[in-house]
């Protein structure tokens, strides 16, 4: 807990990691409002999903060339731009009159948030190499605590009339805030890196965590959308556990986050991700088992596992020898966005084929290549 101190004592620490958690507090009160903007633009849930699809193509638009915009910006300057852009952004999605015009909304907040969360993370990056502290995995638990606090504000619904005046209100409150603490690292640029070519050796590490990233955060998405199915259709859980599976799985991802930075100090991050893995694999184990409290604290035992692995995966590629701490950023988060969004439809697909419990199969057999691959990464870490 050391790394949440370190934040919730510093303002050098805290202001990026107040970014953090308001990328999802944006993106969480956009989330709880998707059913009034599906109804009032009479959209069905086809034509929803390629909206929401906007949204991810805006993400991946961004990426090809945001490392090149926050060397040249520098990245305390990049992160907060990506601040002012997400702000304005995330008020566009509630205010379209059409089909179309929340395509666009969407397409332009997808951009905001990735080039917001390449920026982010490059800046923790830095300040941790700058100051020799390790506070990545805290960070992404203010991420986590920015859902939570979002999906709280659902229970405002019922008392705001408007949707767009409650996510004005959350903009201010959060961009104030923001604005308030971004002197802490306007100033802060990535240190120059010499390059020399193509370096396959260089490249080597960094798909290795790419492939990593990939496949933890599809497993993430995977027990997103399927872990109250699993629990109502494999586990026959009564009605009033099924949300309990993304619960359990959401409050350890955030405490695990929190608790992570002082275990990687001490074993580092390689070793880091392998235990995150290798707990994981334990909370499917227990998930396949399908009894319904086994399901659930194997749900709880994943969100665990997982926690760490993405923050580690960002800390390594952000200090690779000859790599600007950006592009090793950019590259693992454009992977686990990818096996984020395509996952879940994929193993929808295999469940439709054969069951879902063979979809679960195959995701622990992920946790297991995820826990080989470790090895892959060397020592260092």
């Amino acid at each position: 807990m050391n790394s949440l101190k370190l934040i919730l004592t510093r303002r050098r620490y805290f202001a990026p990691a107040w970014v953090f958690a308001s990328l999802n507090l944006w993106f969480g009160t956009w989330a709880i409002y998707i059913p009034r903007v599906q109804a009032r633009l009479e959209i069905d849930k086809a034509q929803l999903g390629i909206a929401i699809f906007f949204l991810s193509l805006g993400v991946f638009t961004i990426f090809p060339i945001a490392s090149r915009l926050i060397n040249r910006l520098g990245v305390g300057r990049a992160t907060w731009y990506g601040v002012v852009s997400s702000s304005l952004a995330a008020l566009l999605p509630l205010l379209a009159w059409d089909y179309i015009s929340l395509m666009a909304a969407l397409y332009l907040f997808g951009m905001s948030n990735g080039f917001t969360d390449i920026s982010m993370n490059t800046l923790v990056t830095e300040i941790e190499k700058e100051d020799q502290q390790h506070f990545m995995s805290a960070a992404h638990g203010f991420f986590s605590l920015g859902g939570v606090l979002a999906g709280l504000g659902s229970f405002l619904i019922p008392f705001v009339g408007l949707p767009p005046l409650h996510m004005a209100a959350v903009v201010v409150v959060v961009f104030g805030i923001n604005l308030y603490l971004r002197r802490q690292y306007l100033h802060i640029t990535a240190a120059p890196v010499h390059q020399e070519g193509v370096n396959l050796g260089l490249l080597k590490p960094l798909l290795l965590l790419a492939v990593i990233s990939f496949v933890v955060m599809g497993g993430e998405g995977a027990v997103v959308d399927w872990s109250a199915l699993y629990l109502k259709e494999v586990s026959q859980a009564p009605a009033w556990l099924w949300g309990s599976g993304f619960l359990a799985f959401s409050t350890t991802m955030t405490l695990g986050r929190f608790l992570g930075d002082g275990i990687s100090r001490k074993i580092g991050s390689v070793r880091m991700v392998g235990m995150g893995s290798l707990v994981a694999l334990a909370g499917y184990a227990a998930v396949l088992t399908e009894w319904a409290l086994a399901a659930l604290s194997g749900f709880a035992l994943i969100g665990l596992g997982f926690s760490v692995i993405i923050p580690e995966l960002f800390r390594i590629g952000g200090k690779v020898p000859g790599v600007d701490s950006s592009k090793g950023i950019a590259l693992i988060a454009g992977a686990g966005y990818g096996g984020f969004l395509a996952t879940p439809p994929l193993l929808g697909y295999l469940a439709e084929g054969y069951s879902l419990q063979v979809s679960f199969w195959v995701l622990a057999g992920c946790a297991l290549l995820v826990l080989l691959a470790t090895a892959g990464l060397g020592r260092k870490g």
